[in-house]
């Protein structure tokens, strides 16, 4: 839960109350979802957040892993 979190912190910022808004999270969303996922109104972002929740889990754990690693 504290990844999803600090994800959604730093990534929502200037958008934080609105991430559907948010133009980077609509380019990651366009990137890994397809064309269809680029301008989602409040609604179709939850649903589709709620819908791909183990593959947002998945990514979580992976960008946790990330930050864990020391710098190379």
């Amino acid at each position: 839960m504290l990844n999803a979190l600090r994800y959604y912190w730093i990534t929502s910022k200037g958008y934080r109350l609105r991430p559907w808004a948010s133009p980077y999270l609509q380019w990651r969303f366009e990137t890994y979802f397809g064309k269809d996922a680029a301008h989602l109104d409040r609604a179709a972002f939850i649903s589709l957040m709620w819908r791909e929740r183990a593959r947002m889990r998945t990514f979580l754990e992976w960008v946790a892993a990330q930050r864990a690693r020391p710098n190379s």
